[in-house]
């Protein structure tokens, strides 16, 4: 009775796709391959975002690092209302040989992993980067990452929680 019923629409598809035998990761593939010209990497989004611990563990993430252990920032009276954002905490942060070696440990890792969440099929993958308060190291690191995501050819979206709770005096 479907067949009959479908008949009209499926004379007039250009495409059919029999899904009787197809996984669910299949025919997600076939479906891509038909309508887009982007690679399954470049279809999966990347949501990297920062966040403080004090504020409590982002439930939505899929991997979270934590980047406690880096120099803080927060300790140089002059960098302490700034943020990850700013040139120079940035730049104390990122520069740094801890953060230089932290980083090209991190990079292989997303960078082992990550093809293998594509190779899965997911659609869209969370990683939180957390420090004590989410408005220095962190923001760095995830906007790094993020960089780097970019580079590799990911979708990716970034975001920094509680860089909105930072303690900005002038």
């Amino acid at each position: 009775r479907e067949r009959m019923l479908l008949h009209d629409i499926r004379e007039r598809a250009t495409l059919v796709i029999d899904t009787t035998d197809l996984t669910t990761k299949d025919l997600r593939s076939r479906l891509r391959n038909a309508f887009t010209q982007l690679s399954d990497q470049q279809l999966m989004e990347v949501h990297v975002f920062s966040f403080g611990f004090k504020y409590g563990m982002p439930e939505e993430a899929d991997l979270i690092i934590d980047v406690r252990f880096l120099p803080n920032p927060y300790w140089n009276p002059e960098m302490r209302p700034l943020t990850g954002r700013d040139a120079l905490v940035r730049d104390f942060v990122i520069d740094h040989p801890q953060t230089q070696a932290f980083l090209e440990r991190w990079y292989a890792l997303l960078d082992t992993v990550l093809p293998g969440y594509v190779g899965e099929g997911k659609s869209r993958l969370s990683v939180g980067i957390g420090c004590s308060g989410g408005q220095h190291r962190s923001v760095a690191i995830a906007d790094q990452t993020a960089l780097h995501l970019t580079k590799a050819g990911y979708h990716v979206l970034s975001s920094h929680r509680d860089l909105a709770r930072a303690e900005r005096r002038a």
